[in-house]
């Protein structure tokens, strides 16, 4: 089945945030959000202009996107201010930290990072034989990430980063996620969980600092691994 286009028409717009009003049963939603770029041609100068108008009348509180690059975000804040971008930044996703996150201090806009463990990989347990056993409809079976020789490479940085945990007495998945919100910049890392014992793995995150060392001993990892691309450590040292 052939995937749907991301439309943001200004009609689209309006009609979707008004039916999601609708759903929630309240007159305003606090961030709104476009998650991908239009893919059918319409200006994105347009866009946001309806977002505008939304916000103008109280329906939107912040307004914000998604998978967004800087030249878009330049397009969107001459029309308005971008309040948010969530894109995907991770200790092997580490393109944001090169353009998105420098563009966002610059402008004052809050940096949501999404997949900070990387879908599953940078957690305390993840294998070659659950990416073997994944669902066949699973998108991570089609990722090149989920594919070698970038899955050993992930893997391997993975478990390089066991002896930072077992310092900090924490998991593997609270060091990946402590590594994003290390860098200035990022305002929050968005996680899931479809267990509460997932949720115990990185749940410390929220506490667990970085020290100059780790962040060494985790660029020296990156290198050696050879995961993923981007730059290796904050730019400020953490």
């Amino acid at each position: 089945m052939a995937e749907e286009q991301s439309v943001l028409t200004r009609a689209s717009t309006r009609r979707e945030c008004e039916a999601s009003l609708r759903r929630l049963g309240v007159d305003h939603i606090d961030l709104y959000q476009f998650h991908w770029p239009d893919e059918t041609g319409t200006p994105i100068e347009d866009s946001w202009d309806e977002i505008t108008r939304l916000f103008d009348e109280g329906k939107v509180r912040w307004a914000g996107v998604s998978n967004f690059h800087p030249g878009l975000l330049e397009r969107c804040e001459a029309v308005r201010h971008v309040d948010s971008l969530q894109n995907p930044f991770s200790l092997v996703e580490r393109q944001a930290g090169r353009a998105d996150l420098p563009w966002c201090r610059l402008h004052g806009t809050g940096f949501l990072c999404y997949s900070p463990m990387q879908s599953g990989q940078l957690t305390d347990t993840f294998s070659v034989e659950k990416v073997a056993a994944l669902a066949d409809d699973d998108w991570r079976k089609r990722d090149d990430a989920f594919k070698e020789p970038h899955l050993s490479r992930n893997l391997a940085l993975r478990d390089a980063l066991r002896p930072i945990a077992e310092r900090h007495d924490a998991t593997v998945a609270s060091v990946a996620v402590a590594w994003v919100l290390a860098w200035e910049g990022v305002t929050a890392a968005i996680v899931g969980a479809r267990s509460p014992e997932q949720v115990d793995g990185w749940i410390g995150a929220a506490g667990l600092r970085l020290s100059l060392a780790d962040l060494d001993e985790i660029a020296t990892a990156i290198a050696r691994t050879g995961a993923g691309s981007g730059r290796e450590r904050p730019a400020d040292g953490g």
